[in-house]
């Protein structure tokens, strides 16, 4: 990078650039789907933004170092938890993501379905 890695605004941006997965990379390296950040008028930092599969990859094993343990070996309320914070991120717009979590979780596809389905009608009572 132009700009030294220690600079305070690619300190402050870090932790944002790593909760999604993403890679800060020098300004001048910056490709076209890249996010190119200033400060104070200066190029400092370049975001190159994962692919959605990483992304639900990202936040999958975000989500089990939340946990402390593998998906598959929570008990049900908490993978319908895991689910809504999939469902809340996005996580079944991503082509495969509901095969994608229920691998995971370690449950079929249909019970992925019946957790969302499940959530989906107690908002409705609501």
């Amino acid at each position: 990078m132009t700009e030294p890695a220690d600079h305070p605004f690619v300190q402050a941006v870090k932790p944002l650039v790593d909760a999604m997965g993403a890679e800060m990379i020098a300004p001048e390296q910056a490709q076209g789907d890249d996010v190119v950040l200033a400060w104070e008028g200066q190029d400092r930092v370049a975001v190159r933004l994962p692919h959605l599969s990483d992304s639900l990859d990202h936040l999958l094993a975000e989500l089990q170092r939340r946990h402390g343990m593998p998906l598959s070996d929570l008990d049900r309320r908490t993978k319908q938890s895991v689910v809504r914070v999939l469902e809340a991120r996005g996580a079944f717009s991503v082509r495969h993501g509901v095969e994608t979590v229920a691998g995971a979780l370690g449950v079929s596809r249909f019970t992925v379905y019946n957790y969302l389905n499940r959530d989906n009608a107690t908002k409705g009572a609501d």
